[in-house]
């Protein structure tokens, strides 16, 4: 059946997927990877349920920046000089790019260990590897090529779901863990807690969704802010399948990494996990050699996928707030400074690999960090998102911006029950 506008609903949706579906995938970078590997393994099936607590608020969040993108034809670095001074703004930044340089350097570090899993070398080789690759690809290659590579790197995620079916029998005490919120009760479970939420609400990703907006309406031809502002309503019920889809795949693969390592590592009394190989290496006796490939080729992937969404991210937000050219449809020469954040980022996070930092404390340091600083640039978001003026008249919905604020709330006492327990 045809609609009125001569378009296949499916194809309509297949068409509608793009910055939500590759933001949620990136989400699940080796840094959540690790986070809801040491979740499931030191606290078993306790926390499935933060899964479906994390859709709709990680939904509604990602949906804000993307409208903010979508009405005022900037980023939201750029939206918010609109409302606060440069300096706060640059502030945000350079806390932005320090998570974010750890993040990279963590990821590249579960990549290169899960790549010495796959075949022979040495991971200080593939930090390297993937690091200059991902470099070149980034600066040679134009946005549409690279948001479609992204895109397909997406299927990735598909491994770690695959993986818990492999390994799970008993579904009824599954259903019963994850409709059945357990209190924390220890400063290791709040700090959890605090981590899944910065892995899965991340700052990176609020920067990038709103950029990937304005990117793909330049890629439309609309290079001009006048262009860009506004939105009509088929663009925003588009991006809200976008969106939608993309955290859902997000927060179900949390929910089946959390299960795999719970009902294989947590379940023959490893709860100690200190290496994203170690979590790999372990599920091989007890899950199988299908498992263990897919765990491993899972980190890759994710990592391929996140690592210029994170160097990106910090690339966009200086740009923005110190009126640099930027953007991936931009030649090196015309947004050297755009490009040279991104690039310094990356190689920071080359050069945290060897300094023989332990991985996979790293990356669960580097989820506790976000978890911190996403509140304060939650509420940053809402004051623009509630601004008219900045909006061009279309301000985020009042359920939007009250789930939003829910979400501020729980990341803020998430963090304090951290440290009061």
């Amino acid at each position: 059946m045809t609609r009125k506008d001569g378009t296949f609903p499916l194809h309509r949706f297949w068409r509608a997927l793009g910055p939500g579906v590759t933001t949620g995938a990136a989400d699940d970078d080796p840094s959540g990877i690790a986070t809801y590997s040491i979740a499931g393994a030191q606290l078993g099936t306790s926390l499935l349920w933060t899964a479906w607590l994390t859709w709709p608020l990680m939904g509604a969040v990602q949906m804000m920046c993307a409208r903010v993108g979508m009405v005022t034809g900037m980023g939201l670095a750029g939206a918010f000089r609109a409302k606060f001074p440069r300096w706060l703004v640059a502030l945000a930044c350079f806390a932005l790019l320090v998570a974010n340089t750890i993040n990279i350097g963590s990821d590249l570090a579960g990549m290169a260990d899960a790549a010495e899993m796959l075949g022979a070398g040495s991971s200080h080789f593939y930090v390297v590897l993937f690091g200059v690759g991902i470099s070149l690809a980034s600066v040679r290659l134009r946005y549409h090529q690279i948001a479609r590579v992204l895109k397909w790197l997406a299927l990735a995620l598909f491994a770690y779901p695959i993986t818990a079916f492999i390994v799970t029998s008993d579904w009824h005490a599954v259903l019963a863990a994850a409709l059945r919120p357990e209190w924390p009760r220890s400063h290791e479970a709040w700090a959890t807690i605090v981590a899944i939420l910065g892995t899965t609400i991340s700052p990176y990703l609020f920067f990038w969704q709103a950029a990937q907006e304005v990117e793909e309406e330049k890629a439309k031809g609309r290079r001009m802010l006048v262009q860009r502002e506004g939105a009509t309503r088929r663009e925003i019920v588009d991006r809200r399948i976008d969106v939608g889809v993309g955290t859902f795949m997000s927060n179900m693969v949390m929910f089946f990494i959390i299960l795999a390592t719970a009902v294989t590592l947590h379940g023959a009394g490893m709860t100690s996990v200190a290496t994203t190989r170690q979590a790999a290496e372990a599920l091989r006796p007890l899950a199988g050699d299908l498992a263990y490939w897919l765990y491993a080729l899972g980190i890759v992937g994710t990592g391929l996928l996140a690592i210029p969404t994170l160097a990106g991210s910090a690339a966009y937000a200086f740009a923005e707030t110190f009126d640099w050219v930027w953007g991936l449809d931009q030649r090196f020469r015309h947004a050297v400074s755009f490009y040279a954040v991104f690039l310094l980022a990356v190689c920071a996070g080359i050069g945290i690999d060897f300094l023989d930092i332990d991985p996979m404390k790293a990356l669960f340091g580097t989820a506790v960090i976000n978890g911190l600083l996403a509140p304060f640039l939650l509420v940053g978001m809402l004051l623009v998102a509630r601004d008219a003026k900045i909006m061009n008249g279309q301000p985020s919905t009042r359920l939007s911006r009250t789930t939003v604020l829910v979400t501020t709330v729980l990341m803020f006492a998430a963090a304090i029950g951290m440290f009061v327990f």
